[in-house]
């Protein structure tokens, strides 16, 4: 059994499950921004709340797993890994941007969101494109 494939088959498992509703709850946002129907506000509410909830646990476990990939490949490969320090830059970045929808949950649950639709695409964006240069970074490692 090689240790190093499975770590990495987890990793991008949780990973892909991670990101999945990272992508999606904004979209949640952004039709709750827009809506005007108590009945969908709610129905919207219990989504939003059900879905974060949901993949948090992801992104803790794409974590460990990446920082047992880290551990097992040791400390020379990760001062030398420079690309692998933009990427966890990168993820460090996610992870504010995840507890971020908590603050924006909480906003909407509240009934105080004043930000619009367009905001909530933009938002959207952005784990896109950090998905974007991960990807690039993890299987090119340009540098």
């Amino acid at each position: 059994m090689n240790t190093i494939l499975w770590l990495k088959a987890f990793h991008v498992i949780f990973m892909v499950a991670w990101f999945a509703g990272i992508f999606y709850l904004p979209r949640l946002f952004v039709n709750h921004a827009e809506s005007d129907n108590k009945d969908v506000i709610e129905q919207l509410k219990g989504m939003e709340k059900r879905l974060l909830y949901f993949i948090t646990p992801f992104a803790f476990l794409t974590l460990a797993f990446g920082l047992a990939l880290i551990h097992f490949y040791g400390k020379e490969w990760f001062v030398a890994a420079k690309w692998l320090h933009i990427k966890l830059t990168l993820v460090i970045g996610l992870f504010i941007y995840h507890g971020y929808c908590f603050v924006l949950l909480k906003k909407f649950r509240e009934d105080r969101n004043t930000r619009s639709g367009r905001f909530y695409r933009l938002f959207n964006e952005i784990p896109v494109i950090a998905l974007f240069i991960i990807i690039i970074l993890a299987y090119v490692k340009p540098m």
